[in-house]
């Protein structure tokens, strides 16, 4: 399967991305790592095996707009519209949904600072106890 810098990623394509990235250790990996590039070339190498001709820089850009779109649409169902949609929407949740969630907390002096909270944890719950 011939694919180059400029093409779109078949739905195939993406489908063998996500197998990849649902790997435990892959998710692991992923989640706040900001220097990445080494399990991208991995990512591309396991996509290889599969038969998809990925480099790295492709497999980190799909990741990323994979997960842009699903926040996007996720925050839209979280605000009642039920409207915008995916296609992996549920794959994506499957993966995503365990990841923790870092959100800003304002601290006295009047910075912010990121804290991690469970997923389905609400704020509120968390601060009462």
């Amino acid at each position: 399967m011939e694919s180059g810098a400029g093409k779109h990623w078949t739905e195939e394509e993406v489908k063998a991305l996500l197998s990849v990235w649902s790997e435990k250790n892959i998710r692991k990996q992923l989640h706040g790592t900001l220097r990445n590039k080494g399990i991208f070339i991995y990512i591309a190498k396991r996509l290889q095996e599969l038969g998809v001709c990925r480099d790295w820089k492709q497999c980190r850009a799909k990741y990323k707009n994979l997960k842009y779109e699903y926040r996007m649409v996720k925050y839209a169902h979280n605000s009642g519209d039920v409207t915008k949609t995916m296609k992996f929407f549920h794959d994506l949740d499957a993966i995503l949904r365990y990841e923790p969630v870092t959100q800003l907390a304002a601290e006295e002096n009047g910075r912010c600072s990121a804290t991690e909270t469970q997923p389905n944890t609400s704020p509120t719950t968390e601060s009462t106890q």
